[in-house]
């Protein structure tokens, strides 16, 4: 890696043009080979300023001939028009459905002139119709394809994970434009053992053309051969290139963000130095590997921990600039670059950032019945001090904490979890470094506990009572477990800001006992003992001090 000086004048001094892009998510997919427990995973952080983190829930149902769904644009909540139900759809919690298919997604707009205003599906509306309709990932495909060509393409380009019982796939789509309806579109069936990811850049470049694990539209090199975006012979087409062109944004605020993710779960078998260049978008000439095989069997806390990540350790790390303040804190306030004096600077966009709604990583696993297997770690707000609670797809209801209309941006609710983790996460954000791994380790202890003891333990008992055809039993105890643990771990959170609250106010730091209790003086319970005062950081002081206006105390 690069020296500390570099990282400063990376971070500080780079005037470099910058593409903003409104919505920014973060996608990992794992393969079954690629997991510890033979399930596919696909993680997925809904990054937006204007989106409320719930769970959404629709029960299965059997549709009279005749019967139409609207379909609501997901970003803004605008009626866009019907669509026929199909005789039966299949119930679905967050973005995941009951035959264990789940559907994450990232846009990277790409070519403006493709927008489709006349459009009735939207990005989101594929990917919950696709859900209420898909057994399979490569249904799910087909199903999207099916509804963005007959009904016309609402959104710009999108990158979608897929996964299922036996597959895990990315494809990507853009509309081609107000008077030509539909899509042009490729999917990669990503072979088993390796991982994938992506975070609003299309990353599918050349592909085969005649491979069955590679679908895509028939038209998508003669569509780019007749809007003059490829001249080239067709073995040589690169859909990103036609498409969605790579620039420094695309390089460093995007895919920087996949060039982490496979620093940390490919480990030796990834060369982060390689494509370190890359992915700071000081070098466009190469391109990051479309998939990587890991160095160790990928477990779902593996997962959930690399959507927490701020580029610690490399030279593109938000902790260790002025950006950061005097207390480390990996986030930079919105928008993301700033002009001065004629220059334009800007700040890095992490995986983990203050402006996620909701995120998950979702489990399918074939060695349970779909019943069982279809499971989504579910969550609210800023990934790196916030918590993922299991939820079985099969659950009857969702926990109050997490129901639809409990709260929204414009009404706090004192028993939704999104603000709780709001209030948790924005309260670390004052003084990270000694706030944020209190924070954190909560988190990991609930995680470790659910991830590794309690839901393998549960998944068994409850694997035994389907395959009896207890399935009535089955998925009582599963809302029962689904709506218990996500109940009680939102009042430990609550207690958990009360906490911090005590024992970060105002920039002190008190001391506890062993058993969590706090140290009082010899005379009064209600004295702190042992408080500190850490101030702030080094880098902190060294910029401060080096600024003209510092006020030097002077040896009288």
């Amino acid at each position: 890696m690069k020296s500390k000086i570099f990282l400063y004048l990376t971070l500080i001094i780079a005037a470099l043009t910058w593409s903003h892009r409104a919505d920014a998510c973060t996608n990992v997919i794992v393969t079954h080979g690629a997991s510890s427990d033979g399930s596919a995973m696909v993680s997925y952080s809904a990054d937006s300023h204007w989106l409320y983190g719930e769970l959404y829930f629709l029960a299965g149902r059997r549709w009279k001939p005749g019967s139409m769904r609207q379909i609501i644009e997901w970003d803004s909540n605008k009626p866009l028009g019907q669509i026929p139900q199909p005789a039966l759809t299949y119930q679905r919690v967050g973005n995941m459905n009951i035959h264990q298919v789940a559907i994450g997604e990232t846009t990277w707009g790409g070519r403006g002139e493709l927008m489709d205003s006349t459009g009735i599906m939207d990005y989101g509306s594929l990917i919950y119709v696709a859900l209420e309709r898909a057994k399979t990932a490569r249904e799910a495909i087909q199903i999207i394809v099916d509804l963005a060509n007959e009904y016309g393409y609402a959104s710009s380009g999108e990158t979608f994970s897929i996964i299922d019982k036996s597959e895990a796939w990315i494809m990507e789509l853009i509309g081609k434009g107000p008077d030509n309806k539909g899509i042009v579109w490729v999917a990669r069936l990503i072979p088993d053992g390796y991982i994938c990811g992506h975070a609003n850049q299309a990353r599918i470049t050349k592909f085969p053309l005649n491979d069955p694990e590679t679908l895509y539209a028939p038209d998508v090199i003669s569509f780019a051969r007749e809007k003059g975006y490829f001249s080239g012979k067709d073995e040589d087409f690169s859909f990103r290139d036609a498409y969605g062109p790579l620039d420094f944004g695309g390089a460093r605020g995007c895919d920087a963000r996949v060039w982490s993710m496979f620093r940390l779960l490919g480990g030796e078998n990834f060369d982060a130095d390689k494509y370190l260049d890359y992915a700071m978008g000081y070098n466009l000439s190469g391109e990051l590997p479309l998939w990587i095989e890991p160095d160790h069997k990928i477990t779902p806390k593996d997962v959930a921990d690399v959507m927490r990540d701020h580029y610690e350790g490399t030279p593109m790390d938000m902790t260790q600039d002025i950006g950061a303040g005097g207390n480390v804190l990996p986030y930079r306030w919105r928008p993301m670059g700033f002009e001065w004096n004629g220059k334009s600077y800007l700040n890095e966009r992490a995986i983990a950032t203050q402006q996620t709604g909701f995120w998950f990583v979702a489990q399918s696993r074939p060695n349970l019945p779909d019943e069982v297997g279809a499971l989504i770690w579910f969550g609210c707000d800023d990934a790196a001090t916030s918590y993922l609670t299991p939820i079985y797809v099969s659950t009857k209801k969702v926990p109050t904490c997490l129901r639809e209309g409990n709260g929204h941006l414009l009404r706090y609710s004192p028993t939704s979890q999104f603000w709780m983790c709001n209030r948790v996460t924005n309260a670390c954000y004052k003084m990270y470094d000694y706030m944020a791994p209190v924070a954190r380790c909560a988190v990991d202890a609930f995680e470790q506990k659910q991830m590794f003891e309690s839901v393998p333990e549960f998944d068994a008992k409850i694997a035994k009572l389907v395959e009896k055809g207890r399935l009535r039993k089955a998925r009582r105890l599963m809302t029962r477990y689904t709506v218990k643990t996500a109940m009680t771990q939102f009042a430990e959170w609550a207690k958990l800001e009360e906490l911090l609250l005590v024992k970060f106010i105002d920039g002190n730091v008190k001391a506890q006992n062993e058993d969590g209790t706090f140290k009082h003086s010899q005379y009064s319970e209600g004295i702190p003992d042992g408080l500190t005062q850490p101030g702030y950081s080094d880098v902190w002081k060294e910029a401060v001090a080096s600024c003209p206006k510092a006020s030097v105390l002077e040896s009288r």
